[in-house]
């Protein structure tokens, strides 16, 4: 480790210590064997540096949140979790409309992911998740942010190396690779892993220079 009164970095190398239900270690992503992490938390500075919102929709709770990447080095700058109370499914909504909206006013991000939709056991379960994520696509659309699509299994393999992670090995290498002093909450480190796997994406960069007006598939 390296510190400096100006900067203090820490290069993570190791392996993954996550492991999977059978036992096997969770493998390792390859650019994570590059990864750097950087405690700063100043604003976005221009050229090359990039604020991704991470959204993991939910029918009462939906996480989200702001990691910062530039290069192979990723931030937390923001996170939370945003708990609908209202009565009623239109309320919960408009909530959930609400806080998201000011949550992307307040830290500007400069895209955005979300959890795709999965199939599940519960009909009703699901349609109401489906209002939620439409509720959020379309606040990401009202603010200019084209919103990439990750499905869990794509979110996982990207931060755990491991397509079938549960949720607490996710929250352990969410907390590794954004160098935070504890797991974040369940559904915050949801929406942060969906920021780290679009940030690592390919094609990140074409997307900040030209921002999708809408949805964008992920490769």
């Amino acid at each position: 480790m390296r510190t400096s009164t100006s900067r203090t970095r820490s290069c993570w190398r190791r392996r993954a210590r996550a492991r999977s239900p059978s036992g096997a270690r969770a493998r390792e992503p390859r650019w994570s064997q590059r990864f750097c992490v950087d405690s700063r938390r100043s604003s976005v500075r221009p050229g090359g540096r990039v604020r991704v919102l991470g959204i993991d929709p939910g029918s009462v709770a939906t996480g989200y949140g702001v990691v910062s990447v530039e290069g192979s080095t990723l931030r937390r700058i923001a996170g939370g979790t945003i708990r609908a109370r209202g009565e009623t499914l239109a309320a919960r909504l408009a909530q959930l409309q609400s806080e998201l909206a000011g949550a992307i006013a307040e830290l500007a991000p400069e895209c955005a992911a979300i959890e795709s939709i999965f199939s599940a056991r519960n009909v009703r379960s699901a349609l109401v998740l489906g209002h939620a994520r439409g509720v959020a696509l379309a606040t990401c659309g009202s603010a200019g942010l084209g919103a990439a699509e990750y499905t869990p299994a794509q979110v996982k393999t990207a931060v755990t190396g491991y397509g079938r992670a549960d949720k607490s090995q996710v929250m352990r290498m969410v907390q590794r690779l954004l160098g935070l002093t504890a797991p974040p909450p369940s559904d915050e480190a949801d929406a942060l892993a969906i920021a780290i796997c679009h940030g690592m994406s390919a094609r990140l960069r074409a997307r900040v220079v030209a921002p999708a007006r809408g949805l964008v598939r992920a490769p």
